[in-house]
């Protein structure tokens, strides 16, 4: 019986998370929730779960920060948006628990500090992401130094194949053609910007370099990823576009075992495609690049900038393409430091700043 310390239970992630333990009580108990700050569905979900202890990131990090280190719990599922993730990620690793991320965020902004912890306290972190959990599943029995490219698909979002993407509006951002999930994932899926932060979070999970990790549009969602090696052989991971898949990988891993999902059948998508990502209109790619040669804390501040700039968006006090142009900005006006958690906290919240002016 694996016990789970679920950070992030009210949200997209958290509430498929539920219901995969749901599917696999004889393997899966919850022991914790932590969520931003909705109590009333917390304490919902926690009566549905039996799970004895709560906490709400809004009242501060030192409870999430207990849960992810208490005596039972064994795996940490990390599903907060975030800066708030950073710190109860890391006291799970130092505490010796499993964690299953699906907050990219952490290892765009401190993956140079959190895959050592990892390695110096003998800690599985396994992608959540559909794309990493491909990449993940496609290398066992396999050697990092093994791989010649990593290529993340991407679904091509809203706008795929517009060459203009001015006067866009929040309704037609946040109406994604494949994937149902949060506001700020759904955007970052709209500007491509979840490309971007993919990459750098491959470069950190998989000891690549960046110029190692390309994307390609696949509009049907079907292949997630693929890993070329340098025999010339590829390896890609297939199913339905359901997140509940890749959660389930990460809560059994190394299990694989039935579920109440539909498995996918190749004859009942007979046409899959792939396109070239256009950089111009999208620009992401290239910041995230940029962000990661620059090293230290540029990628943390890229990071909050997208962030910040997203939330700006959403309530309507800037217009859509001025997403990247904000993201930008902060990455120019942004002094590199040296990575330590202190100057990670320092970059976000400077990062925020600039944004919201």
């Amino acid at each position: 019986m694996k016990r789970l310390a679920i950070l992030g239970a009210t949200g997209s992630i958290g509430t498929q998370a539920l219901d995969i333990v749901s599917q696999h009580p004889e393997r899966l108990r919850v022991t914790a929730m932590a969520a931003f700050a909705n109590q009333s569905s917390l304490e919902h979900l926690a009566s549905r779960h039996n799970s004895p202890r709560l906490a709400l990131a809004s009242k501060g990090l030192e409870p999430l920060i207990e849960m992810a280190q208490a005596d039972d719990v064994d795996m940490v599922v990390v599903a907060i948006s975030g800066a708030a993730a950073l710190l109860p990620t890391i006291a799970a690793i130092e505490a010796g628990k499993e964690v299953a991320l699906a907050t990219k965020e952490v290892l765009v902004a401190a993956g140079e500090l959190v895959m050592p912890l990892c390695q110096k306290h003998g800690v599985n972190l396994i992608p959540i992401d559909s794309e990493h959990s491909a990449i993940f599943q496609c290398l066992r029995g396999y050697r990092h130094d093994q791989i010649r490219t990593l290529t993340l698909t991407a679904s091509g979002g809203p706008f795929r194949g517009r060459k203009s993407l001015e006067g866009i509006t929040v309704e037609q951002a946040l109406n994604h053609p494949t994937w149902r999930m949060g506001g700020k994932i759904t955007i970052d899926s709209a500007t491509l910007m979840n490309k971007a932060l993919e990459m750098i979070e491959a470069k950190w999970l998989f000891d690549i370099a960046m110029d190692q990790v390309k994307v390609c549009v696949h509009p049907q969602s079907v292949l997630h990823s693929l890993v070329e090696f340098h025999d010339g052989s590829m390896l890609g991971q297939l199913g339905w576009p359901d997140m509940r898949l890749p959660i389930q990988v990460a809560l059994l891993w190394p299990d694989k075992v039935p579920n109440q999902m539909r498995p996918w059948n190749p004859v009942e998508t007979p046409s899959l495609t792939f396109e070239s990502l256009d950089e111009t209109v999208f620009p992401s790619l290239g910041m995230a690049r940029e962000a990661e040669r620059l090293g230290g804390t540029a990628p943390t501040a890229f990071n909050a900038a997208n962030e910040a700039a997203v939330a700006r968006f959403l309530k309507g006090e800037i217009g859509f393409t001025e997403i990247f142009r904000t993201v930008e900005r902060a990455l120019h006006h942004h002094v590199v430091n040296s990575l330590s958690l202190d100057s990670i906290l320092a970059a976000d919240a400077e990062a925020r700043r600039f944004v919201h002016g």
